[in-house]
């Protein structure tokens, strides 16, 4: 829970700092940018639980 907070809170730092000097955001701005990278954690996710039934 610790690692998702700090990584919420380097977000609102990034997000935060770009606003600042007037820079566009360096995240997807549109639902299908997000669920994009929905889509590769996913996949990464379900490799791995997979991986021992491939290798065996």
């Amino acid at each position: 829970m610790q690692e998702i907070v700090l990584a919420f809170i380097a977000g609102l730092v990034v997000g935060f700092f770009f606003a600042l000097i007037k820079l566009p955001i360096p995240a997807p701005p549109a639902l299908a940018g997000v669920m994009g990278i929905f889509g590769v954690y996913t996949g990464y996710k379900i490799f791995h639980w997979l991986l021992p039934f491939i290798q065996s």
